[in-house]
């Protein structure tokens, strides 16, 4: 699918990788209706984007709430006259060890629900929404060819202290092939970027005695670009040959 083609919507649009392929795709010609809970970041977004040949369309989303969900695909659909994409970006950290025992005073402390619940539901639950929504709005409309881009990450194969963040990144790669063979019928694509460690807001709030170690293993010896991660994606979009992968964009970082 041409790039120019594309009314496609793009979930954790205000900042970081979002905000990023909010910006090559307007560059590109598409129509992109971008969402997040932070409506400064979205704003910016608008600003940054005027006057490219396509046009991003922004509204509060909190992917979290089935609701909103809903309410956002409807939104998308008639804001850009039309729906045949989703990059499935939006996602949060709560990281911390399943159990951890103090070295000093011995006191054991777990992962508490509201951490594993907060993840689990932008992560996993709410990108599981929006994929259900969104094709059901292609389907509809008898909308075909259609792109689902997931966001996975490398971490779905396992990382210390990340029980919640690998439980949802490896059910979204699994669940691509699930649903690019749910949605063939309708003539829609399905793929998976998996992204390593990026320079975002997100992997700038991290610890940075454990980001710094992260940084130092990477082969290609430095952290990745949102552009990396794009390159990744626009692929995705425009291969349609491509279909029920994940695709690893990690610089050749094993965790």
């Amino acid at each position: 699918m041409q790039l120019s083609q594309l009314k496609i919507i793009v979930t954790g649009g205000a900042q970081g990788m979002g905000a990023h392929f909010a910006r090559r795709l307007a560059e590109a010609g598409a129509q992109v209706a971008a969402g997040d809970v932070k409506e400064d970041g979205l704003a910016a977004l608008v600003e940054s984007t005027r006057g490219l040949p396509g046009k991003v369309h922004t509204r509060k989303l909190d992917v979290s709430s089935e609701t909103d969900v809903g309410a956002f695909v409807e939104w998308a659909h008639g804001a850009m006259g039309g729906l045949n994409g989703l990059i499935n970006n939006a996602g949060i950290l709560r990281d911390g060890l399943l159990v951890k025992k103090d070295r000093t005073t011995g006191a054991i402390t777990k992962l508490s629900k509201e951490q594993w619940d907060a993840v689990l539901g932008v992560n996993l639950t709410g990108a599981t929404f929006m994929v259900r929504d969104t094709v059901a709005k292609m389907v509809e409309t008898e909308q075909k060819p259609g792109v689902v881009v997931n966001m996975s990450s490398i971490a779905r194969h396992g990382n210390r202290g990340q029980s919640n963040y690998v439980s949802a990144k490896a059910a979204l790669a699994a669940n691509t092939v699930t649903w690019s063979r749910e949605f063939a019928s309708f003539g829609i694509r399905v793929g998976a970027v998996a992204p390593g460690m990026i320079e975002t807001p997100m992997t700038q709030g991290m610890n940075q005695k454990a980001r710094d170690a992260l940084v130092a293993n990477i082969p290609v010896g430095r952290i990745g670009l949102p552009e990396d991660i794009w390159v990744a994606v626009k692929f995705v979009l425009e291969c349609d040959y491509f279909n029920g992968r994940t695709i690893d964009v990690d610089g050749g970082l094993a965790m």
